[in-house]
């Protein structure tokens, strides 16, 4: 872990949006509330999977906004120190691209440079 995850009084990439952050989580996680309630109340398998549908969507758009904060943030400011921090932040945000791309984080292959 490196220091800046563990320092509680960082400032992080996605700070100036925090509410806004939170707001649409809590958005989110009445969508989930909503779905388990649907399946409660044996609703239609398809009205089910609809919203299971915008609920990742909506997740998905948190996590594009969240790692677009840290590039522009916590990478940009690591690799304008240089070091071995930023070697770090650039791994850390390759891993998370391939999460949400789906794909594991593992290097096989060729690389096109």
């Amino acid at each position: 872990m490196t220091a800046e995850r563990s320092d509680f009084q960082a400032e992080r990439g996605y700070s100036a949006d925090k509410a806004a952050y939170q707001r649409r989580l809590r958005r989110i996680e009445g969508q989930i509330r909503g779905i388990a309630r649907m399946v409660d109340e044996d609703t239609y398998c398809i009205d089910i999977l609809t919203q299971v549908s915008a609920a990742t969507k909506a997740l998905q758009a948190v996590a594009i906004g969240l790692l677009d904060d840290h590039l522009g943030h916590c990478v940009r400011s690591a690799v304008a120190e240089g070091g071995a921090d930023a070697e770090v932040k650039l791994r850390e945000a390759s891993e998370a691209i391939a999460r949400l791309a789906g794909r594991s984080s593992g290097r096989t292959g060729a690389r096109a440079d």
